[in-house]
């Protein structure tokens, strides 16, 4: 397993010397990232769960070093995430189903034509 405080911090200082390279690039992320906060439909906390939950379906470490941080900072129980991360599993699973059923039109069109 990652020690995920280091790669938080090596992945900080990573960060930093992209934006050293292209500024306008990380404002502009940080300006994605914080538009959330400026709605105040969610409270953070719930903004922190569903960026778990993301992460996981996007495969992001940094991303999941970074709002577990936030998650736990905001009052997110254990038990919180791991509900967060069932609905990324069943989410996953489901884009697997619906792109089974894909495969099996494309099939039928690759049959169709022979």
């Amino acid at each position: 397993m990652l020690d995920w405080l280091d790669y938080r911090k090596q992945l900080m200082g990573r960060i930093g010397e992209i934006g050293k390279l292209s500024p306008d690039t990380v404002a502009g992320y940080q300006t994605l990232s914080k538009a959330g906060q400026k709605t105040g439909h969610l409270d953070a906390k719930t903004r922190e769960l569903i960026a778990l939950a993301v992460a996981v379906t996007t495969r992001c470490d940094g991303c999941i070093t970074v709002h577990t941080g936030e998650a736990l900072k905001h009052g997110a129980s254990h038990e919180e995430i791991a509900e967060a991360l069932g609905v990324a599993i069943a989410l996953n699973a489901g884009a697997a189903l619906v792109y089974s059923a894909r495969v099996m039109d494309a099939v039928n069109a690759h049959q169709a034509e022979h």
